[in-house]
């Protein structure tokens, strides 16, 4: 694994409900939303292509808590109870740097499914 892919400095924002990530002078903001729809997990993702599961009515979701899990990831902990999906290493990046393109990709299922998101 290349160095730049592990995080520099992580940063859990309670009251603005996201997680702050740092690659040397790279800063990324990921909310909560954000990482709870795109969970690892396999409640999520499901156990193959295709069998994605659609997260809907996260949009007030909080982390309570992220903890290491070896050198190479992170499990968060959201406010909703899911605490099952590794974030590793890799996989954060990969969200942090793709973040506008599948956030994108979210709303756009979100809308072929008729889910109209509440935003407050």
């Amino acid at each position: 694994m290349a160095e730049h892919e592990i995080p520099t400095e992580i940063t859990l924002h309670k009251q603005s409900k996201s997680l702050g990530l740092a690659y040397g002078e790279t800063k990324y903001q990921l909310s909560a939303e954000y990482l709870r729809v795109f969970s690892p997990s396999a409640e999520v993702r499901g156990h193959g292509p295709g069998q994605e599961v659609l997260q809907v009515n996260k949009e007030q979701v909080g982390i309570n808590q992220i903890e290491p899990v070896g050198h190479y990831a992170i499990k968060i902990y959201f406010d909703d109870g899911h605490d099952s999906g590794l974030y590793s290493w890799d996989y954060l990046y990969d969200l942090a740097n793709n973040q506008a393109d599948l956030w994108q990709d979210y709303l756009n299922r979100l809308a072929e499914a008729g889910y109209q998101r509440q935003t407050h």
